[in-house]
């Protein structure tokens, strides 16, 4: 059975006009997809929906490795017709493509690989300075993260570094529900190490950072 997650990931935010919200919507669902899935590299593909925060789209492609996004296949890649009229960098009001390799967990497990797309996302995106980077990432993966995957609803943490995009870091928490993160469990957690308040002073997030995004439609290979 081919793996459904790999090392790398491919996110795409978009907010579309209202008055081509619909053919957006049709075009992504019944061409876009599966398009970008058939590309070499790309492993599963799965569509979101803003419930806190946005932008209001979100596609989600894991990738063997982020190399796959730089290979030949994707560059001399041919667009429909559909896909030029659509042209969401040119239309839309917001749009952030992002390419990241994975740096927590420290590798891809055979349970990971095997995972299914989660029903929530919660999505964090941010920048250190340079100065606090190495302590900053040691305390992130070392205690943040892993004291949340401890929390109810909270099925696992993964942290990534963009190799295309800003800015540099990004968390996702693969959610039960959209409420997980608003339970007592998860609260608690923000301040239980003695570290947390100053290390999260140290991060800058990005506009409407964190925000939370529910699935609405997922492919495999």
């Amino acid at each position: 059975m081919a793996d459904k997650r790999g090392t790398g990931l491919l996110m795409v935010w978009i907010d579309m006009p209202a008055g081509m919200e619909d053919e957006f919507n049709k075009w992504y669902n019944e061409e876009h997809l599966a398009d970008v899935l058939s590309i070499p590299g790309v492993l599963s593909a799965a569509r979101y929906e803003a419930t806190r925060s946005g932008p209001k789209h979100l596609a989600v492609y894991e990738l063997e490795n982020p190399q796959v996004w730089e290979s030949d296949a994707i560059k001399e890649r041919q667009h429909t017709p559909w896909t030029l009229r659509m042209n969401p960098p040119a239309h839309a009001a917001n749009f952030i493509q992002n390419v990241y390799e994975m740096i927590y967990p420290d590798q891809l497990t055979t349970e990971l690989a095997n995972a299914e797309f989660a029903p929530v996302l919660q999505i964090g995106r941010m920048a250190v300075a340079p100065e606090n980077d190495q302590e900053w990432n040691k305390w992130y993966s070392g205690v943040f993260v892993p004291n949340f995957e401890t929390v109810p609803g909270c099925i696992r943490g993964r942290r990534w570094r963009a190799t295309r995009g800003t800015p540099k870091y990004a968390v996702m928490y693969e959610l039960e529900h959209e409420k997980v993160s608003e339970s007592p469990e998860w609260l608690k957690q923000r301040d239980i190490n003695p570290d947390n308040s100053k290390m999260r002073d140290l991060l800058t997030h990005a506009t409407g950072s964190p925000g939370i995004w529910k699935i609405n439609s997922q492919l495999y290979k």
